[in-house]
C-alpha cells in the first residue's frame, strides 16, 4: 500500500466512524438517536483512532491537511509531497461521506430536518458569529497541531521519500484519539470543531452532489478552511519560536 492510498483509506475511514455516529444520533428512527453530544465525541475520537491505525505505518496518517502543512512548516515534512496529501484526504472524505449516506440512506429519507441532514456531513456554529466561530476555529485547531508537534515523533520514514519525517502514526494512534476527544468535549461545542479543511469540505461537497434537500450552507464553508489553517500557522510559529 503506498502513502497516498493509505491516506485515502484511513480519512475515509474516520469520516464513515466519525460523520457515521453523527447520523445516527441526528437522523430519525435510527436505534441511536438523540444519543447527546457526549456519544458524538468519543465516537469521534476512536473514529480518528482508526484511522490513524490503519494508516499511521504507511503514511504517518496525517489525515488532516492542516496536520500536513504543520508538519511541513516546522520543517518535518518534505513540501513536494504535500499536494498528493492533501488530495488523498479530500478523496477519502468525501468517500468516508459517501458512505455515510449509504448506509443510513433510509434515515435521511425518513428526516424532515434538513441541519440535521447537513449535520451528518459538515459542521455548523451552533451561534452563528463569524468572528466567533473563526476564533473557535482557530484556537482548537492550534491546541491539536501544537500538540502533535510534542506527541509526533519524526522517525518514520516512507518510500516515496527517505528523508521525509512523518508525524501521527509514529507514536501510535491512542494519544492522537485522546486529543481529538478532549477537544471536542472542551472546545467542540461551539463549531462542532472542524479542525480539518477535509473534514468539512470533502463531505459538504457530497451533500451537495448527493440527493439530499437542503442547502449546503457555503457561506459558513470557508471558517472550516480558514481557521485551521489560522490555526496551524500559529502553532507552527509558537513551535519554532520554541525550538
Amino acid at each position: 500500500m503506498t502513502p497516498f492510498i493509505a491516506e485515502v483509506l484511513g480519512t475515509m475511514l474516520m469520516i464513515l466512524l466519525g460523520n457515521g455516529v453523527v447520523a445516527n444520533v441526528v437522523l430519525k428512527d435510527t436505534k441511536g438517536n438523540n444519543s447527546g453530544w457526549i456519544v458524538i465525541t468519543t465516537a469521534w475520537a476512536f473514529a480518528v483512532f482508526v484511522g490513524v491505525t490503519v494508516a499511521g505505518p504507511i503514511s504517518g496518517a496525517h489525515l488532516n491537511p492542516i496536520v500536513t502543512l504543520g508538519l511541513a512548516l516546522i520543517g518535518k515534512f518534505n513540501w513536494n509531497l504535500v499536494p498528493s496529501y492533501v488530495f488523498a484526504q479530500m478523496i477519502g472524505a468525501m468517500l468516508g461521506a459517501f458512505l455515510v449516506w449509504l448506509s443510513h440512506k433510509d434515515h435521511f429519507a425518513a428526516t424532515q430536518d434538513e441541519g440535521a441532514k447537513l449535520a451528518c456531513f459538515s459542521t455548523s456554529p451552533a451561534i452563528k458569529n463569524n468572528v466567533s466561530n473563526l476564533i473557535s476555529e482557530i484556537i482548537a485547531t492550534f491546541v491539536l497541531i501544537f500538540t502533535i508537534f510534542y506527541i509526533a515523533g519524526p522517525s518514520l520514514k516512507i518510500a516515496a521519500d527517505s528523508d521525509a519525517t512523518i508525524g501521527l502514526g509514529t507514536v501510535g494512534a491512542l494519544p492522537v484519539a485522546i486529543l481529538v476527544w478532549v477537544i471536542g468535549l472542551s472546545l467542540g461545542g461551539t463549531t462542532g470543531y472542524a479542525i480539518n479543511p477535509a473534514r468539512d469540505l470533502g463531505p459538504r461537497i457530497m451533500h451537495a452532489l448527493l440527493p439530499i434537500k437542503g442547502s449546503s450552507n457555503w457561506n459558513y464553508a470557508w471558517i472550516p478552511i480558514i481557521g485551521p489553517v489560522i490555526g496551524s500557522g500559529l502553532a507552527a510559529a509558537l513551535y519554532l519560536a520554541l525550538n
